[in-house]
């Protein structure tokens, strides 16, 4: 028997986080899945995948009820990765709203901090104090299985886990490029809360093809970026396959894959974030992320 597909994901217990899946017959915690020996987190059940994923398929098999009520759930991010890589420019639409035409023989990147960036589903994004042009955009998020370097374009899938949504917040105040050193990545796209991303992981099994996708984001209802992840400039495998050339893709390492046209920078005049909003992003067959748009917060933090 082929064990049923599922989701898997971090919610908020009692307080503490803790791992869920989505399974034909609702939602349950791993522990109850696997047993109390089950893996604390999502990033080491994927490190650990060969160890798991069998039993998991056996516990599925047996059809679990649900345990928890879906729509009760406080969401974390789905996993808490070693690195949160994110692709610029690779939708050729998007590119010609933003910069004009865009060439080059590689991938564009650079990185979040995912500790501080990474926020779940439903969880409340402040506005960063320090910018007013605040953006969405709706990604393809890669969620890296194995331990990766060097790897063949054509091998480069074997590498993946599974696929989610994720949603770049950016600062565009910080997009014109004044001196030689070019645009400021860390005031551009490295404030608290700029990833929104979840709830769900999908296993790269369940996911069909990555590299065409149904890929949307609407802001208050509304409609503002529709497209297809064949659009990519640069596909999920080249990406893969070009990172890793460049360092160690590590289990649970993510990857955000670019955003296609229709940002609020595109639009005239231009369409930015305010307290109140209310931001849905889409991925065929990955789930649905909403977040709403908060007012910043100004007051001091204690050192712990």
């Amino acid at each position: 028997m082929t064990a049923p597909e599922w989701r898997i994901g971090t919610a908020v217990l009692d307080g503490r986080a803790g791992v869920v899946l989505e399974h034909p017959g609702g939602v349950s915690t791993l522990k109850t899945l696997l047993g109390q020996d089950s893996p604390a987190d999502v990033r080491t059940f994927i490190a650990e995948r060969d160890r798991w994923e069998p039993a998991l398929g056996q516990a599925l098999e047996r059809r679990p009820t649900a345990e928890l009520d879906r729509a009760g759930l406080a969401w974390a991010p789905p996993l808490m990765p070693n690195k949160l890589i994110c692709i610029g420019a690779n939708y050729g639409a998007h590119n010609d709203e933003m910069l004009g035409e865009v060439a080059s023989q590689y991938p564009y990147a650079f990185l979040k901090p995912p500790t501080t960036a990474l926020i779940g589903h439903a969880s409340p994004a402040p506005l960063p104090g320090h910018a007013e042009k605040i953006d969405y955009e709706v990604e393809l998020a890669i969620v890296i299985g194995r331990t990766t370097r060097h790897v063949a374009r054509g091998d480069a899938l074997d590498a993946v886990f599974g696929y989610a949504v994720l949603n770049d917040l950016s600062a565009r105040d910080w997009v014109p490029a004044t001196t030689f050193l070019g645009m400021d990545w860390v005031m551009l796209k490295g404030f608290d809360a700029s990833a929104p991303m979840g709830p769900w992981i999908t296993p790269a099994a369940f996911a069909g093809d990555p590299d065409d996708l149904a890929i949307r984001l609407w802001v208050n209802g509304e409609l503002r970026q529709d497209s297809r992840t064949s659009d990519m400039v640069f596909d999920t495998a080249r990406l893969i396959e070009h990172l890793s050339s460049v360092m160690t893709l590590e289990p649970g390492d993510v990857i955000a894959t670019g955003t296609p046209a229709g940002v609020g920078f595109g639009h005239t005049p231009p369409l930015y974030l305010a307290e109140g909003d209310v931001v849905r992003a889409e991925i065929e067959g990955l789930g649905r992320l909403e977040t709403p748009i908060v007012a910043a917060v100004t007051s001091p933090v204690a050192p712990a």
